[in-house]
């Protein structure tokens, strides 16, 4: 699109319709809003959704690690407690039953020092209960290894709890740089939201300049169709004008040729006024030829008034057009300069805009290192969480195996304890038939005794009485 100038030269330019799309083109688009409203996801947004995603995946795989450390302490404590209660119990029977066989000896002891029998039984009780002793001493062994495993159980209890406070004191560190986090995806949503804000605003500012570039475009094209047309008739009335010149050269030539022709009648009316008088035949000849000159004359004289009124007309016409060529001139001149206006308007405007559109595409990539740091960050906090999660699952895989290990030792133990418990049992029975054996030997020697008692005392008395022979 083109602006000619007053002149017709076609000097004066504008903006081609070529440069303006490429104004248009070199606009940046938003695809995230349209008309104000959110668009299509880009990719910052299937990020921000993924970062949602891994931070509440993240919360349940430590809600899910603080429950089964919080189910596998209360499983050792309580197989702790149980393994200690079975100890204490099995501590307490075995001191009931030593105290009980000890009273029994010490009775045993008292009641037959004397006797071989009872001190050969008396030495394979003894030895019998060396080997009790000895097998208690095995059990207190095994009871003093397995405090030593119960020491071992609490120390990698209070690791636990310990791991576990830690557990907590990272969880409440991940909590709180996930309230950071979430502040910050706030706050990035509130950015995000004035951005699309801002980018709603220059949609629609741009849509204004489009228009006003359309408006301008639909002027332009007009002025150009308007000084055409004036172009194409000033071009026409010129021709026109140049052909009324010519024709008036050629009137004009005429008339002098007529005057010359007159100037010379006129020296020859004066020579023939000398000859009239001779030539007075010819009076009505030269009449006739006067009366016709003088009509040719007035034809001539009124073709020139009618010349004079078509030229009168033209001075008229050309003064009106010369008037509209003024003021087109002066509307053309004024068109100009409010175009020139609105250009510099639509320069400093996209001035202003490119440099918002600086700011907000450094803004973009401030908040995009931003999260790019904030990611690498999780991934950090993603790495020493699954690494410490390994080292949990290690620990507690080692606590299981040693809970097992455990559990082997205290059924080994029950077994044993079961076959000592027997063994105790039929030793008991053993010594308390002894007991009874013994208490009835013991009868049959103070009945022994007594008849050898009442022996003695008659041998004494038959010994005594000298006349009894």
């Amino acid at each position: 699109m083109k602006v000619r100038s007053a002149a017709g030269d076609g000097d004066a330019l504008c903006v081609t319709e070529e440069e303006l799309a490429g104004d248009d083109e070199d606009m940046p688009s938003f695809p995230c809003t349209q008309e104000g409203r959110p668009g299509p996801r880009c990719s910052r947004c299937q990020r921000n959704l993924s970062l949602h995603t891994s931070v509440r995946i993240l919360y349940l795989f430590l809600a899910l690690l603080l429950v089964a450390v919080a189910v596998l302490a209360s499983l050792v404590f309580r197989k702790v407690d149980s393994l200690s209660e079975d100890i204490s119990l099995a501590q307490a029977i075995y001191d009931k039953k030593l105290v009980s066989m000890q009273e029994n000896l010490q009775g045993l002891d008292l009641k037959a020092p004397n006797n071989c029998s009872f001190c050969y039984e008396a030495g394979q009780l003894g030895q019998e209960i060396r080997k009790l002793q000895e097998e208690l001493e095995g059990i207190q062994k095994m009871l003093l290894a397995q405090e030593v495993q119960l020491d071992q159980a609490s120390q990698t209890q209070e690791l636990l709890s310990t791991t576990s406070g830690q557990i907590s004191q990272e969880m409440g560190s991940c909590s709180f740089s996930i309230h950071q986090v979430n502040q910050s995806l706030g706050l990035f949503l509130a950015q995000v939201k004035g951005w699309q804000t801002t980018t709603a605003s220059l949609d629609l500012s741009l849509k204004d300049l489009t228009q006003e570039c359309y408006d301008v475009k639909a002027a332009m094209h007009q002025i150009n169709f308007t000084v055409g047309q004036t172009s194409e008739w000033i071009h026409g009335i010129r021709r026109k004008t140049d052909e009324e010149t010519l024709t008036l050269q050629k009137m004009v030539t005429d008339w002098q040729n007529y005057t010359r022709l007159f100037s010379s009648l006129r020296t020859t009316s004066a020579k023939t006024g000398e000859a009239v008088k001779n030539i007075q035949a010819t009076l009505g000849v030269s009449s006739q030829r006067i009366s016709q000159n003088a009509e040719s004359m007035h034809d001539l004289v009124l073709q020139v008034m009618g010349l004079q009124l078509q030229l009168d007309n033209i001075s008229s016409f050309l003064d009106d057009h010369e008037e509209n060529m003024h003021d087109l001139q002066y509307h053309t001149r004024y068109a100009q300069n409010r175009t020139v206006e609105r250009f510099e308007t639509l320069e400093g405007r996209m001035a202003s805009h490119e440099i918002e559109i600086g700011t907000i595409f450094t803004n973009i990539n401030a908040t995009d290192s931003h999260v790019y740091s904030m990611l690498k960050y999780l991934d950090d906090v993603r790495l020493s969480c699954t690494l410490g999660f390994h080292t949990h699952a290690e620990e507690l895989y080692y606590l299981n195996k040693s809970v097992s290990l455990m559990l082997a030792t205290t059924d080994l133990l029950r077994e044993r304890f079961g076959l000592l418990s027997a063994r105790l049992d039929f030793n008991v029975r053993n010594l308390s038939m002894i007991v009874e054996e013994m208490k009835a030997v013991d009868t049959q020697h103070g009945e022994i005794l007594r008849n050898v008692t009442i022996l003695r005392g008659e041998s004494q008395i038959w010994i005594a009485l000298p006349g009894s022979s």
